[in-house]
């Protein structure tokens, strides 16, 4: 038995103890129903929905999940295609466990984190992963499906290799593990700082990591990779003292001072390099249970101990595991839906888990955080979030928040508002993660998401502030660019090959910042904006039809092909799909694409053309799953296609699409989604249609309606109010929509108000199986 080393406070001392604690006693409330049944977390696990099947809680800042494979992201310094595949860490066709890592991304096209992977063993000390192909080669283990489990916060799994049951769940910053030995002897709990998702050699800067007694260990990690500058601190407990422990080092020292006095690698308190892996070693009894409490910060391991001690302070696994469920159930009852179908049941609320898994609390329980400046704050009047996917999550998601979630979108808005200070660019969030922006996509979407929640009056945030961070944003000349689109009225072809795209973008964007001058009464800002809100025109070229890249002399590009996706202005599009997007002026558009029969008629071919392979096959984001004709629900920019029909004369199609498409996009299966969840648009865009309504122009305060799924809802409001979804005559068949009553009154638009929804009340479609023509 290695020497106690005494903890840093006596509290810690106590808190530590291996005793075993009472569970903490339950709530007085009425437990909410077990709607958690009826989520599969596999789903999105199989080919390229980038879902991991571990644990969190909802918006919880820890995601402990296996990762199956250890694919790195380049090879002899060219990029590695199959690492897309393991944006999550985790491949359901794999029959490989490498470990359990901590954090992890939920349905993204890119990716980073898996940060402090845990893995258990038995019988000689193996340090080296291995290879997933070539069994027993190195920690790595086997397992089947038939012994995994996962639920809202609890996974289960065999592994084969060492006879260990694998149990894991999470509090909101603290991963907890359960890991049942089920033959004795030499057992040990590996700690594997090398591994990264979309790891390569140079990823890792520093890993630091201190024994602190014979059950507790902290340190952290620090990164540089999509986040060119993270650095991740923790806490580990051990429910069982370790006898001896050490580690291996993996990069080289030339220079290591006068700690060669040492013997470094074995029963040594203190490890540090670039590029560690360390062990713990016990005497396993026969079917003991050893546990291990992994609590995260951004700011420091007092960080992470205050976590650990404020979220779980004993050793009660099924209370946590009972709590973490208890917390999914109560954020599930929130909707509360009948389906005409189990199949449904399971599609619906799987997608509303997958809504709520991001963006993430990133802030200790004492409401510091890592700041964008690498400075400590501390949140003042709301909760600090990370993860923000804006290209993607200001479609469907953050509107979703609005209705589902309006404090905690506040919260988010506030967050963005938080970053925008931080920033040496004084730009809010593009995609930022872990103090990070990471630059990635296009367009300053923040400003959506903040124009939506003022919009439907969600935040209490400071509008003159936020508008002043909008403009800042929206005037970064260097960015990606915005120089040009200011001065030019659009993007060139020179100035980016995804010109059309960003245009398109800006000029929506553009229309948000001027709402919010509007709120303001600020005539001129909003003129200007209104103004550059219309720069769209200036890319549409009447003579073929199609928005199209333009030269810096005003001419057209000559090469250009509108079914391709790869090198004609636009990105993860073409356009067929990108060429539609004015949702700030859609009866514009439509007027200006020929008329709203003509513009059915375009519509109609999008659903029904099919596209040559040479058209998809460099882009990693579309792909044939995700795809009805040259109509690409697997990504985004399309989102809102199907709704346009209601900006034509026949408002039934969109009717007729909305059903098809939740019925052949999203299925309760591991490949049951057909693009990446993008951090839960996909899973949103699912939620807002099934309930018969889609945010078609976030910053409005308007719904465009489509055709309810659901036999009828109830959506529990925040401000107490209740508002009751029936389908009249819903079937598989009666997809169509003949009327739409609220409160009693005939609905004579297609369109619904925020207001009309958060007043409560009962809203009902009498369908159909013939369209309303």
């Amino acid at each position: 038995m290695i020497k106690k080393i005494a903890l840093l406070t006596i509290p810690v001392i106590t808190l530590f103890s291996c005793q075993p604690t009472q569970s903490p006693p339950e709530k007085e409330n009425t437990p909410a129903p077990d709607l958690a049944k009826y989520v599969n977390p596999m789903v999105g696990t199989k080919n390229m929905g980038h879902t991991y099947p571990g644990v969190t809680t909802p918006f919880g800042g820890v995601q402990l999940s296996p990762d199956t494979n250890e694919e790195p992201y380049s090879i002899d310094g060219q990029y590695n295609g199959e690492a897309y595949r393991y944006c999550s860490g985790y491949q359901y066709d794999d029959n490989t466990i490498f470990g359990f890592s901590h954090t992890h991304f939920s349905g993204v096209g890119h990716s980073d984190l898996g940060d402090f992977l845990v893995m258990p063993t038995t019988g000689q000390l193996n340090l080296e992963p291995g290879k997933a192909v070539e069994p027993g080669s190195g920690y790595h283990s086997q397992f089947s499906h038939d012994t995994e489990t996962a639920e809202p916060g609890y996974y289960k799994v065999y592994l084969d290799d060492y006879n260990i049951e694998a149990e894991l769940t999470a509090s909101d910053r603290v991963g907890f593990h359960q890991y049942t030995f089920e033959k004795p002897g030499d057992a040990h709990i590996l700690l594997d700082l090398v591994y990264n998702i979309y790891n390569y050699p140079e990823k890792n800067v520093w890993t630091f990591i201190r024994v602190e007694n014979d059950s507790l260990v902290t340190g952290f990690r620090q990164t540089k990779g999509w986040a060119r500058n993270r650095k991740v601190y923790f806490a580990m407990a051990f429910s069982k003292p370790f006898e001896s422990y050490g580690h291996k080092k993996y990069d080289p020292a030339s220079y290591n001072g006068f700690y060669r006095r040492f013997k470094e690698d074995e029963n040594f308190p203190e490890m540090a390099g670039r590029n560690i892996r360390a062990y713990f070693n016990f005497d396993a009894k026969q079917d003991e249970k050893i546990k291990i409490k992994f609590a995260l910060s951004s700011v420091s391991t007092e960080g992470a101990l205050k976590n650990m001690a404020a979220e779980i302070p004993g050793w009660n696994f099924e209370a946590v595991k009972t709590e973490a469920r208890q917390k999914w159930n109560e954020e599930l009852a929130k909707v509360k839906v009948e389906t005409s179908t189990e199949e449904e049941m399971y599609s619906f609320y799987t997608a509303l888990y997958h809504s709520k898994l991001s963006p993430i609390i990133y802030e200790d329980v004492d409401g510091q955080y890592l700041g964008l400046d690498q400075n400590i704050h501390e949140s003042n009047g709301f909760t600090n979030y990370t993860i923000f996917s804006l290209w993607d999550t200001y479609r469907a998601l953050h509107p979703l928040f609005n209705i589902l979630d309006p404090q905690r979108n506040s919260d988010m808005v506030k967050s963005m508002l938080a970053h925008q200070e931080q920033s040496v660019h004084h730009m809010l969030p593009i995609w930022s993660h872990y103090a990070n922006e990471n630059w990635c996509m296009i367009g300053y979407h923040s400003v959506s998401v903040i124009a939506d929640a003022f919009a439907k009056g969600t935040t209490d945030a400071d509008l003159e502030k936020a508008l002043d961070a909008c403009i800042s944003t929206s005037k970064v000349a260097y960015f990606n660019g915005i120089g040009e689109y200011m001065e030019e009225g659009y993007v060139s072809e020179e100035g980016s090959p995804y010109s059309v795209s960003l245009t398109l973008e800006y000029a929506y964007n553009d229309w948000c910042i001027a709402q919010l001058a509007k709120k303001l009464g600020k005539t001129d800002v909003y003129d200007e904006y209104i103004k550059r809100s219309e720069s769209y025109r200036n890319v549409y070229d009447s003579q073929i039809g199609f928005m199209r890249p333009k030269h810096r002399d005003g001419s057209w590009r000559e090469e250009f092909d509108p079914m391709d996706t790869e090198g004609q202005g636009f990105i993860e599009g073409n356009a067929w799909n990108y060429g539609l997007y004015v949702p700030q002026e859609i009866d514009t558009m439509v007027a200006m694409m020929g008329g709203k029969d003509k513009f059915a008629a375009q519509l109609d071919e999008l659903f029904t053309t099919e596209v040559a392979d040479k058209y998809i096959e460099k882009n990693e984001d579309i792909t044939r799953d995700g795809m009805i004709g040259n109509y690409v629900h697997g990504n985004e920019p399309g989102h809102h296609i199907p709704y346009l029909y209601n900006w034509t004369n026949q408002p039934w199609k969109t009717q007729e699409r909305v059903r098809m498409i939740l019925d052949t996009m999203y299925k309760n299966k591991e490949d049951g989604l057909c693009g990446n969840d993008d951090a839960g648009q996909m899973s949103a865009w699912y939620i807002f249609s099934s309930l018969g309504f889609y945010p078609v122009l976030p910053g409005s305060d308007e719904y465009a309606l489509g055709s309810p799924m659901v036999k009828s809802a109830t959506l529990k409001l925040d401000n107490g109010k209740i508002l009751k979804i029936e389908a009249i005559n819903q079937s598989p068949g009666n997809v169509y929509v003949e009327k739409v009553e609220l409160n009693g009154q005939l609905l004579n638009s297609l369109s619904i108000k925020h207001s009309d929804i958060v007043n409560g009340g009962d809203l009902k479609f009498y369908m159909s199986d013939k369209p309303k023509i």
